[in-house]
């Protein structure tokens, strides 16, 4: 199999040495990519530099470019196409794979919206007897060349999160994609090349192992900020790395929900089961732990197990799937240690927690959790999700908060007192009430606290982020 080649400076790029891909489902052969290297990242980095000075796209332009990117990916051969070579590299089932096509499509629009729409400010400068006479203005101004860092769990839009809003913000990027599934990523800076009219010195991709192609973006002098979406220990690494760069982290979490007595607990049992499994739990935003008022705990969990037993578990690239296997073996045989850990201590299977004949691990559902296993202490990353019972909103929310993440938290009450509590106390970026903390809207805020990370993202924020505030004096 050929390498599928990379573009640097807008030339098709290949190496010596290839990196193969292989389906996390069937261990297939799906393609190859150039193991690139230092020399890359220079290349890639002058290249970009070189775009921020001589190559600025006006507002309207970048604007279009954006506006093409969601057209073309809202076309059925285009978006199809996408999908599948999502399923093949991410294990991500076909349907899951299409919705976050049409969640790229939003970003893109968003991010043009947000192009046309951002502005500076005006300088209130005779508020002071030495600026009178004066007139003052604020402009948005690129940060400068981007170096932007995906993730395996969403190939397409969550770079799509990094690429956009850099180019609304006028700043051209050098993007590394997940080493595990690089070919969405090559996809689509080859969609916004070669079909939206992106100049080709604005995006760059460099593909390899994050220890020497990230690390030389990351120690990079001419890449003034770094946007990345991982794991807490590879994300906080980065900041430590560069004190003097700008660095955007998206982390990890381990989501918790609260089930009041009122809340709607049979709907939210289905929800649960769908959020945590979902792409075999490997998004930072999947519901891990579950509170549940012991007045209906009995219940909820009958009904939770029951809908985790009803999800269909398979190959990605079958309509009927839903639940297919991890990233790699390695990452599945951690997960379920992790199942037989808990267990040893205390926890109790409700369903799941076995490998099948093909390899899967088989979405779990344990109780009998306490806050000092892994399972729930850690982010797990996959289809297992443990539920606890409490008996006082006070105690539930205590529980939500003992984490050192803070993403996403949800609770289920039909007593706005209660929500509203919920709202102030749990220490989260996202609180979403009467819904699984899953939920995201692509131009919402998104961001979290403490190992969580450190901004938050949606093209407007992201945007913000990539700009700086320069201040113009008039006299």
């Amino acid at each position: 199999m050929s390498q599928t080649p990379v573009r640097i400076d807008g030339e098709s790029v290949t190496t010596d040495e290839s990196m193969e891909i292989y389906a996390p489902y069937d261990g297939k052969l799906v393609g190859e990519v150039p193991a690139c290297g230092a020399e890359h990242v220079d290349r890639a980095v002058a290249a970009a530099t070189r775009a921020l000075r001589e190559e600025r796209l006006p507002a309207w332009r970048r604007a279009e470019i954006l506006d093409r990117a969601a057209e073309q990916l809202a076309d059925d051969e285009v978006a199809e196409d996408f999908a599948r070579t999502i399923a093949l590299e991410a294990a991500k089932p076909i349907n899951t794979a299409r919705v976050e096509v049409s969640r790229a499509v939003s970003t893109f629009r968003f991010s043009a919206a947000v192009c046309r729409t951002v502005a500076g400010e005006v300088l209130n400068l005779d508020a002071s007897q030495a600026g009178e006479g004066r007139l003052g203005f604020g402009l948005r101004m690129p940060i400068g060349v981007v170096g932007a860092i995906t993730p395996f769990n969403f190939p397409l839009n969550l770079v799509a999160h990094k690429l956009a809003p850099a180019i609304a913000a006028g700043c051209p990027v050098v993007l590394k994609p997940a080493h595990q599934t690089p070919l969405t990523g090559i996809k689509l800076a080859e969609l916004l090349i070669d079909r939206c009219g992106l100049p080709a010195s604005w995006l760059h991709v460099v593909t390899g192992h994050g220890s020497e192609v990230g690390a030389a973006l990351v120690d990079h002098d001419d890449v003034a900020m770094i946007t990345f979406t991982g794991s807490p220990p590879v994300g906080w690494g980065i900041r430590a790395s560069a004190p003097r760069k700008k660095v955007s982290l998206e982390l990890g979490n381990n989501s918790p929900v609260i089930i009041q007595p009122d809340g709607d607990w049979q709907g939210a049992a289905k929800k649960i089961a769908a959020a945590g499994n979902s792409h075999a739990g490997q998004s930072c935003i999947s519901v891990q732990r579950v509170f549940v008022h012991r007045d209906v705990a009995d219940d909820f969990t009958a009904a939770l197990v029951e809908a985790v037993e009803a999800l269909v578990v398979g190959d990605p690239l079958d309509d009927a799937t839903q639940v297919s296997t991890l990233i790699d073996e390695e990452n599945r045989d951690r997960v379920a240690g992790w199942i037989d850990e808990a267990v040893a201590a205390g926890a109790t299977v409700a369903t799941g927690g076995k490998v099948d004949d093909a390899g899967v691990l088989q979405p779990t559902v344990l109780t009998d959790v306490s806050g000092d296993m892994k399972v729930c202490a850690e982010e797990v990353f996959g289809p297992v999700v443990g539920v606890a019972t409490y008996d006082d909103v006070e105690e539930a929310l205590r529980a939500a908060n003992d984490t050192k993440y803070g993403l996403h938290a949800g609770i289920f009450t039909q007593d706005l007192a209660v929500a509203r509590r919920a709202i102030e106390e749990l220490d989260f970026g996202g609180v979403v009430v009467n819904d699984v903390p899953t939920w995201r809207a692509d131009q919402m805020p998104y961001g979290g606290l403490r190992d969580s990370g450190n901004t938050r993202e949606g093209p407007l924020y992201s945007v913000l982020e990539m700009t700086e505030l320069r201040s113009a004096v008039f006299s």
